[in-house]
Order: structure tokens, then sequence, then C-alpha cells
């Protein structure tokens, strides 16, 4: 496989990996409190890691709305229009917790993997599955 192939690949995968996490993102964001949209779209444009644009987020807050894991509120604002604010549903904090749960046992999982440098005669050995014919 040539460098510019595994490139490739690496791109895609973290491409799917920001796709995966931003939903835990946003609810994650939105269980200390209300927030405004466009600080809430700044505090997640800064999570290293994430590489989301602003334009995107809204479309996902837009989505979590419709799936009633978040309300909406406008209020009027001196500086320019109306805000809109996000908060949470209790439905939305449930699964934001459980969605955090999950990420976390799934990354600790994940960081117990053994060393693939190791032999594999040193690795347990686990019985064969029997194939059915």
């Amino acid at each position: 496989m040539s460098d510019g192939e595994t490139r490739e690949l690496f791109e895609n995968w973290t491409v799917q990996m920001r796709k995966g996490v931003l939903d835990l993102c946003i609810l994650k964001a939105l269980a200390g409190g209300e927030c405004y949209g466009y600080a809430l779209v700044k505090s997640l444009v800064a999570i290293p890691g994430i590489g989301v644009a602003e334009g995107s987020i809204y479309p996902l807050l837009s989505r979590l709305k419709k799936q009633g894991l978040v309300t909406t509120r406008l209020e009027e604002s001196s500086e320019g229009p109306a805000r809109k604010y996000y908060r949470l549903t209790p439905e939305g904090k449930a699964l934001g917790e459980e969605m955090q749960a999950y990420f976390g046992e799934m990354a600790k999982g994940v960081g117990s993997l053994p060393d693939f440098t190791v032999p594999s005669s040193d690795l347990p050995n686990k019985p064969a599955i029997p194939r059915r014919n």
C-alpha cells in the first residue's frame, strides 16, 4: 500500500470518528446548562481533533431538536438579531450520559489492547471456533 493510500485511509477513518463523536460532544457541552448557539459552536470548533466547521454544527443541532433531545428558545439581543439558546431535554441528558459511558468503556477497552509487537506465541490462546458445514 502506498503512502498516499495509507493517508487516504487514515483521513477517511478520522472523518468517521469525528462524525460519531460530534453528537456526544454537543450533548456533553449542553449537559452544563442552556447555551447560546454561537457560543456552543465556538466551543465545539475549539475541541482538538474534532476539526468541525461552524456551518456543520447547526444542522446537527436542528436534527437533535427534531429527535427531541434538545429544545430551543429565542431571546432578543441588544447586539443584533435574536439569539437562539439550546437546552437538553431529559431524553437528551439521559442519552448523553449513556453515550459518555459507552465512549469511556470503548476508550478503556481500546487502551487495554495488547501491544501488537508482542509475538503471537506470547498472547493468550483462544479455543478455535468450530466451522459449521
